[in-house]
């Protein structure tokens, strides 16, 4: 079974699913690893002990043979399955000639040892320098996120804004390191096809060469060694090909990531934080969240999991959604939704303004109704007192509002003109 494909368009949600699919490709490339350790030990074993030379092929040849080439994809092209069954013919080869050989390779280090140690230490190398910067920007991004999300609606307009900057500033970054990380991981995964399996077959071709008691053996060797060569030229074309897809998929989710979703996927989908009430108190929980408009289902996946906590994915069908007042909550970016599965409301925070308004036009959320208390027809009405009160306003506005920011010029903050509103009705 091949591995999951990886999709740019992953990077941008980061859900629990792409975390997962990564960590396949991680454990594949550590494997990659440790048998490129074992063919560089077992090839230097080999060329320097020459009575050893008999038991240092077999295990050679059992380490080929005991590798297993893991593709994208559920399919093989021909050229992927003659590379999947190179290192079993090699290995064949191998126990073949084993009893006839009696002569050191030469040159062996410079066609199979160097070739092998440089592609170990410069690209799963550098991948695993990518995984670091992927895995520090992340929990910088994710941490900063939290303590945004905790920080109190009554703060300073000014102090949120350039909160907001922080926060979308590392998204950013962590959005960044994600692809390049992504990226990088699949360039290793084409690139191993023949970086790997080319010098082992140079290494081969040189080991048969020099030892003339092999000679017919190579001979016989020649039309499977052309053919797989042919495979491997194929595969690093397709390769080149692959890359410059690769790129251009990669400068296409840069510049618009919320443009690039695929087909068959959730109307909606990414983290959400939820309101829940316990006996000691109020907690938010943070959820992963994937909404299909047409169907009107919610499915909340937890990702703080406590231990010994049997709390399992939500499936919910949604009836209403309604933004919360800012005045009725300590909170952030919430609103509020109503399902047929639970009763009473259920109270979400978005990770940002933005992401809010994403996520209530996917539910059709609609604007809460503000009720004054006013009730009776003779209060709504203006009396003497009133109208005094409203000519001072208007005489108030004329002679100094005109020139003061907030009134005409400049549009005050939402904020306080709903508390202001508030606070007169």
């Amino acid at each position: 079974m091949g591995h999951p494909p990886l999709e740019f368009s992953d990077c941008y949600l980061d859900s629990p699913d792409f975390r997962e699919r990564l960590k396949c490709y991680e454990q594949e490339l550590e494997r990659t690893n440790k048998f490129i350790k074992e063919v560089i030990k077992d090839g230097n074993a080999l060329i320097a002990a020459i009575r050893g030379y008999s038991s240092a092929v077999q295990k050679f040849s059992q380490t080929l043979q005991s590798f297993q080439f893991d593709f994208i994809g559920d399919t093989l092209t021909d050229d992927e399955i003659n590379i999947a069954e190179s290192f079993k013919e090699f290995a064949e080869l191998l126990h073949e000639v084993e009893l006839e050989r009696s002569m050191m390779v030469q040159n062996a280090s410079d066609l199979l040892i160097k070739p092998l140690e440089n592609f170990r230490k410069e690209q799963i190398g550098f991948t695993k320098e990518r995984k670091k910067k992927f895995e520090k920007d992340g929990e910088k991004f994710y941490s900063m996120l939290d303590r945004h999300l905790h920080l109190s609606s009554k703060k300073k307009e000014s102090q949120l804004q350039e909160a907001d900057l922080q926060v979308d500033k590392e998204r950013h970054n962590f959005f960044e390191s994600s692809l390049e990380y992504v990226y990088q991981i699949q360039e290793v995964q084409e690139s191993k096809k023949f970086s790997i399996v080319e010098p082992v077959l140079a290494f081969l071709h040189s080991l048969f060469t020099y030892n003339n008691l092999t000679v017919e053996l190579t001979q016989d060797f020649l039309p499977y060694k052309q053919q797989l060569q042919l495979s491997l030229q194929n595969t690093r074309n397709h390769f080149s090909s692959t890359r410059e897809e690769l790129e251009d998929l990669k400068k296409r989710m840069k510049e618009a990531p919320l443009t690039c979703k695929l087909p068959g996927q959730p109307t909606i989908e990414g983290y959400l934080y939820t309101q829940e009430k316990w006996a000691l108190g109020i907690s938010w929980v943070k959820y992963y969240c994937q909404y299909e408009k047409e169907a009107k289902t919610l499915r909340m996946t937890p990702t703080d999991q406590k231990p010994g906590a049997k709390q399992g994915t939500l499936d919910l069908t949604l009836k209403s959604c309604v933004r919360r007042k800012t005045d009725s909550i300590d909170k952030r970016f919430c609103f509020d939704i109503e399902t047929n599965e639970r009763s009473g409301t259920i109270t979400l925070q978005a990770l940002s303004e933005a992401n809010r308004r994403l996520w209530m036009e996917a539910m059709d959320g609609k604007e809460p109704i503000y009720h004054s208390p006013i009730t009776k027809q003779e209060e709504m009405e203006l009396n003497e007192v009133g109208f005094k009160f409203v000519r001072k306003c208007i005489n108030a506005v004329e002679t100094k509002g005109i020139t003061t920011e907030g009134v005409y010029r400049t549009v005050g903050s939402n904020i306080q003109v709903q508390k202001l509103l508030n606070a007169f009705f």
